[in-house]
């Protein structure tokens, strides 16, 4: 499923883009101006994302049970008092997606932040501390980027252990290295501008040239790259609780509640399929999400 949403994002972006490019019919071969409204724009897929996080904040007042409540019999059917049954355990199903698209949301998004700051400032401080700062954090980024990324975290969490700090950490290095790239390469094209000049004439810091003059003419195409992070920062966190990486019972978490009703489907049940198609359709909706933000004029 994580392959599927992986690939999928890949074709849509290949898609979009042949269409501004090429156009089709009558206008093939002529470059498309984007549409411009409502639904053309970031409409739709705003309110997919939108209703996601609307959800995931009222969860405790949309949830039937308790997320760890026991309440009936195991992996008791489809029902008009259990929408979508229970698990392993007799919870109810739909009472854990609440509460694991709450955590899982809460994840992503603390990780996309951490992973921002860290990436994002050291890039920035690469790009203007010098070519001794810009060669060492350039060389520890490349050895970090090196090594598989889903190996790497396995490795770190059975080592430090497992947990929401220690899964938020990991993952937020690991994703800072993709910021550091992109923050580099923008800050080295505002250091070689007059204002950055004029300002270490000034004799300011290089602290103050890095956050007062440089960031916040990045800022715009930083929080764009956040956006995109945030959504294989999601498929991640999900892939590392479907191997048991996550959130710890009795907490609910999208991928593990997969990997606990996994069983079901040798017997015909899709119960397993409605927290992978949550994951894949938010995963889809914020890539549309900022591929039309980021084409807008």
């Amino acid at each position: 499923m994580i392959a599927w949403v992986h690939r999928r994002m890949h074709r849509l972006r290949l898609r979009e883009q042949a269409r501004r490019l090429h156009g089709t019919g009558r206008n093939a071969g002529k470059v498309m101006p984007e549409r411009t409204g409502w639904l053309g724009g970031m409409g739709l897929s705003g309110l997919v994302v939108a209703l996601y996080f609307i959800v995931a904040l009222l969860a405790p007042f949309l949830a039937p049970h308790g997320e760890a409540e026991v309440i009936g019999a195991p992996y008791a059917p489809w029902s008009a008092e259990h929408w979508l049954g229970t698990d392993q355990l007799g919870r109810d199903v739909l009472s854990r997606l609440l509460f694991g698209l709450r955590n899982s949301l809460a994840l992503a998004l603390a990780t996309t932040g951490l992973s921002l700051f860290i990436g994002g400032s050291l890039g920035l401080l690469a790009a203007t501390g010098g070519r001794i700062v810009d060669m060492i954090l350039s060389r520890i980024v490349d050895v970090v980027m090196a090594l598989p990324a889903l190996v790497f975290a396995l490795m770190v969490l059975a080592i430090v252990g497992t947990g929401a700090v220690q899964l938020v950490l990991v993952v937020a290095v690991l994703d800072a290295t993709r910021v550091f790239r992109l923050a580099r390469a923008l800050g080295q094209r505002e250091a070689t501008l007059e204002y950055v000049e004029a300002a270490r004439l000034r004799g300011e810091g290089l602290f103050w040239i890095v956050f007062r003059e440089v960031l916040p003419n990045v800022r715009t195409s930083l929080l764009a790259e956040a956006g995109m992070r945030f959504a294989f920062v999601f498929l991640t966190i999900a892939t590392l609780s479907f191997l048991g990486l996550g959130l710890q019972p009795p907490a609910a978490d999208l991928g593990a509640m997969v990997r606990e009703n996994a069983a079901l489907i040798a017997y015909g049940d899709f119960t397993p399929l409605v927290p992978a198609a949550v994951i894949a359709g938010l995963a889809v909706a914020v890539n549309r999400l900022i591929d039309r933000l980021e084409a807008r004029p």
